[in-house]
């Protein structure tokens, strides 16, 4: 790099690393430096850059559109830089391909692709698991290849491939009075208690706005973070809940489609450019559904 502007691959380094947590304290941490030197560190880069990289959002501190460029083309740095020293060397890029996504995805739609790359490769895969807006920004950061996740609509700076299209269903017991339809509407959930996530999560928005909709009155029987305890407070009797499609029905309950409510679709995200990686192209083909 330019050291006459003031720009070094370390402090470029070191931006990567403050990128990935947005904590001083935890990325001074991993870096082993003290936090006021890490502060001057990305100051003097954005001082030479011109222009602000982060900003605080609430008690978060979150990117701007130029810290992400940033963040973006200093990992590439590093990753063009490693690729080369391992062809210099004679061997083949070691670095894993980084696959983000949520909890839903990873424990119900990924699970047979992860595990078939990781019985030919072990060390090809590393996992991060986050919700959907951390997702968007691992991937628009350079810090993760590709991302899992349902969208509320697509970005326009990465590219999209669809993975699963599923229905949102009502799971109940199976002695449920609702368990004898084969589906149900809105309206069916009159006076129920709905077990849910808690807010501002998208799915509890988007459940909340439809009932409102449909003129339906329900109450909150317990909020819960996670597909697996919804479930399990459903299979204790505690109330009814919406899921997506993915999350498979344990013994005693049952799932039946909600017809007024939109299919759930699954895509996965990459930056533009992320397939001239073969690995990557490998690990997405992988995580596409079987052609019919």
């Amino acid at each position: 790099m330019d050291e006459r502007a003031g720009i070094s691959a370390d402090a470029l380094a070191s931006f990567v690393v403050f990128a990935d947590h947005l904590n001083f304290t935890r990325a001074a941490g991993q870096l082993r430096i003290s936090q006021p030197a890490l502060h001057v560190k990305v100051r003097k880069l954005a001082q030479a850059l011109g222009r602000p990289l982060y900003h605080r959002s609430g008690r978060r501190l979150v990117l701007t559109a130029d810290g992400v460029a940033v963040a973006r083309f200093a990992r590439a740095h590093d990753e063009r830089l490693a690729d080369f020293l391992a062809e210099f060397a004679g061997g083949e890029p070691s670095r894993p391909v980084v696959l983000a996504a949520g909890q839903g995805a990873f424990l119900y739609l990924l699970g047979d692709a992860i595990r078939a790359v990781l019985a030919e490769e072990p060390t090809r895969l590393r996992l991060v698991n986050c919700d959907h807006r951390q997702m968007l920004a691992t991937v628009r950061t350079g810090q993760a290849h590709l991302g899992v996740g349902v969208l509320a609509a697509l970005p326009d700076d990465l590219s999209a491939v669809e993975l699963a299209t599923v229905p949102q269903v009502l799971l109940v017991p199976d002695g449920h009075r609702l368990a004898r339809r084969r589906s149900v509407a809105l309206r069916d959930l009159a006076g129920a208690g709905l077990v849910l996530p808690p807010e501002p999560r998208p799915h509890r928005t988007m459940l909340e706005q439809s009932l409102r909709a449909a003129g339906v009155e329900w109450t909150v029987a317990v909020e819960a973070e996670g597909w697996p305890l919804i479930t399990h407070f459903v299979a204790l009797g505690v109330g009814v809940a919406i899921v997506n499609g993915i999350v498979p029905a344990p013994p005693g309950l049952v799932a039946r489609p909600v017809t007024d409510l939109p299919t759930v679709t699954y895509h996965a995200v990459h930056r533009p450019a992320a397939l001239s990686d073969p690995r990557v192209a490998g690990l997405l083909d992988r995580l596409r559904p079987p052609a019919r």
